[in-house]
């Protein structure tokens, strides 16, 4: 029977998301994961592996999925249809193993297999899917639930190359995406139950496993620990050198704890009722505080009730522990980025609420007559329900224009999704309805930097360089490192003949971005009309040792030595 279930998981997966095949990048970070980022679009390498395991571009250090993205560009070129899909073949993967993984160590096939289902299913998992930058996740988590299996295994046959591949695995997807620093954690969870490894429990012969004590169960996670810190302490490292970890003056240490509160709870309702889902959730500055008690009060509820029924009833305590330590890292107690909450974070830690209603409601339904055919209707109709709406949810991935009008649908003062609406218009040439959009998002936002610089973008486009040039101040004002602004700032000045004005932008900004070739280029082309031949060749020499294959580098530097001679 498990092998028609998973063809079941294969096909109804497929029948979901077979539309992204003909979706397109989004402009929300596919643009730096993928078609404005030269080392992916170099292809697999020698140079872009070294350059994947030692980059801490786009403030992640996540080696094993950049390397995923050189091999899709490899195989199949800019076909964005093609990305989308290998997103969807490792969420069937990830499904599959999930399903294993339960079955393994339960032996309940069908509990398990509604597990599976609903990971697969749940309209909050569609942006891990539909998104090919949220490739991370993807990779994460398969490495992550092979680590869960291994040592598992490790536990049940006492073999150690088990323990070794877990170890093996976590490092795998650790170097996908930190998310699963807490798998420590959940492996002493396991080892609670279903596994019933902890001293109290007694032999018996549902129980052959030895019961060891709490804290020798502790030192044998040790190497899983210190794996899990070294970890984190990169991450925050990288975060906060690229500027993606928000300081506590931006959001203070008591409106991070308020909003995670609130946010576990949310999780909980969009699980329940997946309707009005965004790919950005703006933060909202401040929480009334009667939220933030009452989130308070009914998680402590929850969690007593949890803890208090734990011993009769393990999968309650396991279920919400897994469900609450997986959060721990994207709750928002550091906050990266400014966004309150995001769906792609429940991508497996909503598993553990998963395990708590699918043993949960066959408890709850077992003492009734014909049970057995009411959970059969309840699976099934949920299953039926969830497939519409995931499949409606995916749809919304197209572009950038549906994704972003959705997001202003269904959320209120998104300036994020009217920036990228704005986006959207701008690449299909509607620069007036582009401003429009960029006006919307600084109503709600004024120090939204992106927005002023893309709006200085639209109107230097339209012949208005000196509104062009306000913006582009106003940008730097806000973040004087902002490279972008300082780069179009120089564009829009070079272009009024202001090259002394112009340079000295091009530098600030080559200062914040050494690598980016499109700065050293604007630059050498203003020395150049300077006359400045020797710098403007050193410039195109660095766009060259950056980025080999640029033809106009080469181009325009061999100009430059004809000149000479």
């Amino acid at each position: 029977m498990a092998k028609y279930l998973n063809l079941f998981f294969v096909i109804i997966i497929l029948i979901v998301y077979w539309q992204v095949r003909n979706f397109e990048f989004t402009n929300f970070d596919d643009n730096v994961y993928i078609y404005e980022n030269h080392h992916i679009q170099d292809g697999l390498t020698f140079a872009n592996v070294v350059w994947a395991f030692t980059s801490d571009y786009a403030a992640n250090w996540h080696p094993l999925t950049w390397i995923s993205h050189i091999v899709d560009m490899s195989l199949y070129g800019m076909n964005s249809g093609r990305h989308h899909l290998t997103n969807v073949i490792l969420h069937i993967i990830n499904t599959l193993l999930l399903f294993y993984f339960f079955n393994f160590i339960s032996g309940k096939l069908w509990a398990s297999g509604f597990i599976a289902a609903l990971f697969a299913l749940h309209p909050l998992h569609v942006e891990s899917v539909a998104w090919v930058a949220e490739r991370k996740d993807l990779l994460s988590t398969l490495w992550g639930v092979s680590a869960l299996i291994s040592y598992v295994r490790y536990v049940k046959y006492k073999e150690l190359e088990w323990y070794l591949f877990a170890l093996f695995f976590f490092i795998a997807s650790l170097m996908s995406k930190p998310m699963l620093v807490t798998l420590p954690f959940i492996l002493l969870l396991l080892d609670y139950w279903p596994l019933k490894r902890f001293s109290f429990y007694t032999s018996s012969a549902k129980n052959e496993l030895k019961a060891v004590s709490i804290w020798r169960l502790i030192l044998e996670k040790l190497p899983f620990f210190v794996l899990a810190a070294g970890s984190g302490i990169v991450t925050v490292i990288v975060q906060k050198s690229g500027g993606a970890v928000a300081p506590l003056d931006t959001f203070a240490l008591d409106l991070r704890i308020g909003n995670a509160m609130v946010s576990y709870l949310q999780y909980i309702w969009k699980m329940i009722w997946p309707c009005g889902l965004a790919v950005f959730y703006p933060h909202p500055g401040k929480l009334p505080l009667w939220q933030i008690i009452g989130a308070f009060l009914l998680l402590m509820v929850i969690s007593v009730s949890v803890l208090r029924y734990g011993r009769q009833r393990p999968y309650l305590m396991i279920g919400w522990l897994w469900y609450l330590i997986m959060l721990v890292p994207v709750i928002g107690l550091v906050q990266v980025g400014s966004q309150a909450m995001a769906d792609r974070y429940t991508y497996l830690p909503l598993t553990g609420l998963f395990i708590i209603i699918t043993w949960g409601g066959h408890e709850l339904l077992s003492h009734l007559k014909h049970y057995k055919a009411i959970l059969s209707f309840f699976a099934i109709a949920t299953i039926c329900i969830l497939t519409f709406m995931t499949w409606m949810q995916v749809s919304y991935w197209k572009n950038d224009s549906t994704l972003f009008q959705h997001a202003l649908d269904v959320t209120q003062n998104n300036y994020l999704a009217h920036n990228n609406l704005g986006l959207a218009f701008a690449r299909k040439g509607n620069l007036s309805k582009a401003v429009l959009q960029y006006s919307k998002a600084l109503q709600i936002k004024p120090s939204h930097k992106e927005a002023h610089n893309n709006c200085g973008i639209a109107l230097a486009i339209q012949g208005e360089p000196d509104k062009a040039i306000s913006h582009f101040y106003s940008a730097i004002q806000i973040d004087p490192l902002y490279n972008e602004a300082h780069n179009n700032l120089g564009f829009v000045l070079a272009n009024q003949g202001k090259l002394d004005e112009a340079i000295q932008h091009y530098y600030l900004a080559l200062k914040n971005n050494p690598s980016s070739t499109r700065i050293h280029k604007n630059l050498a082309k203003a020395l150049f009309r300077q006359g400045r031949t020797k710098e403007a060749a050193y410039h195109y020499s660095e766009v060259l040792r950056i980025n080999p294959h640029d033809d106009i580098a080469h181009k325009n530097l061999r100009q430059l030595y004809d000149k000479k001679k």
